[in-house]
């Protein structure tokens, strides 16, 4: 096999390996929880806006390198509408095809070879592979239950001062903890004046549902330290589109900036401007989303709780996080639910080590559909009471 040293050296991505493999399952009829996308359809608005932006001629052709005026003062815009923060649409924003691109590539941009990198564990699988193809040191930020929220006087002052960047993700995938303006308060202070900087990924920034989730923007001082990638697809049901931004400190941004041109020419116009369609025009829609995701939040929750099934309880994002019956692991206990229940979900080990013994369930399902998985599932209220 031709494959490079350094390429061979990474794990093969999770959801790379699973999504669209053939599951096989046990007699039920398969129930997909481990989707990891809103189930809705993109507005038709914004469907409409793409198809006859896809007809101009300007936007046939190679376009500007880092996008379109009318995107760019769009994402400022918004920011300013929505979180209250000022940016400068040449300096603080850039476009990213889809937003993973953004957070794989951002330690090549940004660290050093051997330098530390701070992952949440659990947090979102393919920060890894971000860091060791920059030659980078993965170091773990241990998360605890109930609310996976970063402790800066556990981790050893040593590796805080080699540490280069650290990843943030509120709510988090895969727990649905979210931050405060407290929590972003305290990291933008702590690190301020330091070599350290800080991404916060901000992919389920529409779904909050004990209070709106703030951006780590909003914190004072928070341009010299930090920046946040923001994503279409979860909010606006536009996932297929890939596309997304970064924005806040200068220096990052304009390093991920020199990264894009070369490795990509121009994103096509027509997506821009259905992009910036849905950020001057669907304010109403992620509030829409966000109540859809509560009420299912709130009904199988409800359920989970009422036999006394151990999960985390989730404050934002799309997910539930069950812990797993003694004597399973995660993978051990996720394919007895596909064997036995016919429901399939995603270990929480890819997740990190603090995940070994829960499973991640989308609550992305049509509410009967969601019923019936909740009903299945607490089925199984005897496997916790050995």
């Amino acid at each position: 096999m031709t494959i490079s040293n350094k390429l061979a050296h990474i794990p093969d991505s999770y959801f790379g390996k699973t999504m669209g493999r053939k599951v096989e399952h046990g007699p039920l009829p398969l129930i997909n929880m481990a989707v990891g996308i809103p189930d809705g359809e993109t507005p038709k608005g914004i469907v409409d806006h793409f198809a006859e932006a896809v007809r101009i001629p300007e936007n046939q052709k190679y376009g500007a390198f880092h996008g379109k005026a009318s995107f760019k003062e769009a994402i400022v815009n918004f920011y300013q509408r929505q979180y209250g923060v000022t940016l400068d649409k040449e300096d603080e924003v850039c476009i990213l095809y889809g937003t993973k691109n953004g957070l794989v590539a951002l330690p090549t941009c940004i660290v050093n070879p051997g330098e530390n990198v701070l992952l949440p564990d659990p947090g979102y699988t393919d920060y890894l592979a971000g860091v060791l193809l920059a030659d980078a040191n993965p170091v773990p930020l241990n998360l605890d239950p109930p609310d996976y929220l970063p402790d800066w006087r556990k981790v050893d002052a040593q590796t805080l001062a080699d540490t280069s960047l650290i990843y943030l993700t509120y709510p988090n995938n895969p727990t649905g903890s979210t931050a405060t303006k407290a929590v972003f308060d305290e990291a933008i202070q702590r690190f301020k004046g330091t070599r350290t900087k800080i991404v916060h990924d901000f992919a389920y920034s529409a779904f909050g549902f004990d209070a709106k989730n703030p951006s780590i923007l909003a914190s004072k001082d928070a341009k010299e330290v930090a920046i946040e990638i923001f994503s279409l697809s979860k909010g606006y049901n536009m996932s297929g589109f890939r596309v997304g931004f970064a924005v806040g400190n200068k220096d990052m941004i304009q390093a991920l900036k020199k990264y894009q041109t070369h490795t990509n020419a121009g994103m096509f116009g027509a997506l821009q401007d259905a992009a910036t369609y849905a950020l001057n025009h669907y304010d109403a829609f992620l509030d829409q989303q966000n109540d859809t995701f509560k009420r299912r939040r709130d009904a199988f929750e409800k359920r989970l709780k009422e036999a006394n099934l151990p999960f985390v309880h989730s404050k934002g994002g799309i997910y539930s996080w069950l812990q797993t019956p003694p004597g399973y692991d995660s993978e051990s206990f996720e394919q007895y639910l596909l064997k036995e229940q016919s429901i399939l979900v995603a270990p929480g080990i890819p997740f990190g080590e603090n995940g070994r013994h829960y499973v991640r369930i989308s609550l992305a399902l049509e509410d009967d559909v969601l019923t019936e998985a909740a009903n299945r599932l607490v089925s199984l209220s005897n496997l916790y009471n050995v």
